[in-house]
């Protein structure tokens, strides 16, 4: 395996790392960063889901001592319990719909689509924050089951390509009366078990087709995911709190022209 198809993948990591987190889709921009560098990637979109551990990785390391309280409070009950309750509510539809839309959301991993979600994201993000209700639920840890598993349903939006799993996640908290700041970190919870059980899937999928240099390709890329989101988590719940979401939104209105461009050109 050559150098450079190392140097592209510690690319492809840092780029996940900087945008998981952010309404701007990383999976958007892994598929459009690896058409441009022609990275090649082991089978089935497996490096591309794997290292998205390594974003899940980095918010499970600043969120420690909260992700312990979680756990303590699945045994004790109170606040902690309910909040974990919730996240695992907000999983569900992922769970059965992603098992099932499988097929459908490989063949839609393309560039145009892409191009076309980031564009439609960007509209649906200014809308929302124009016309959100105001917020009953200010606590991440104390949104009600069943907002959360509505949240879940929107979350599941995001398996088109450049539509943003943190994008959908919160746009739909907003729209369900979750505080902006509560609706950030209940998205980066939610992310969590999300991504494993993607990662889980995506390698029992093409566990014969992985050979030994594929797992390295792999470590590599959550290493350097890793630190970029480590860097990126700690100021964005603060960032948003200030800006809100319209810088995101503008930003994928250049992305999305930028990628049409680009195809029209060839």
């Amino acid at each position: 395996m050559t150098i450079s198809r190392y140097v592209d993948a510690v690319l492809m990591g840092v780029v996940e790392g900087f945008t998981e987190f952010i309404p701007v889709s990383s999976t958007g921009h892994l598929i459009v960063l690896g058409a441009a560098i022609g990275f090649e990637a082991p089978p089935g979109k497996t490096f591309e889901i794997v290292i998205q551990l390594g974003a899940v990785a980095a918010v499970c390391w600043h969120y420690r001592m909260r992700i312990g309280a979680m756990a303590r409070g699945l045994l004790r009950g109170g606040p902690d319990r309910h909040f974990a309750l919730a996240v695992l509510v907000a999983l569900l539809p992922a769970l059965a719909i992603g098992a099932i839309a499988y097929p459908l959301v490989k063949a839609l991993q393309t560039p145009l689509v892409v191009a076309i979600a980031l564009i439609l994201g960007a509209v649906a993000i200014l809308w929302i924050e124009r016309r959100a209700p105001a917020p009953t639920h200010g606590a991440a840890d104390a949104i009600p089951l069943r907002i959360a598993f509505l949240i879940g349903l929107c979350q599941t939006v995001a398996m088109i390509p450049g539509i943003s799993r943190s994008g959908a996640t919160i746009m739909g908290a907003l729209l369900l009366g979750v505080d902006r700041r509560a609706a950030t970190e209940f998205s980066f919870f939610l992310l969590a078990p999300t991504m494993v059980a993607a990662a889980s899937f995506s390698l029992w999928k093409n566990r014969h087709d992985l050979v030994v240099d594929d797992l390295a390709l792999i470590a590599v890329g959550f290493a350097a995911a890793f630190l970029a989101a480590l860097a990126v988590v700690k100021g964005l719940v603060a960032f948003i709190g200030r800006h809100g979401f319209a810088p995101f939104a503008w930003y994928r209105f250049a992305l999305g022209g930028a990628i049409l461009a680009m195809l029209a050109l060839g």
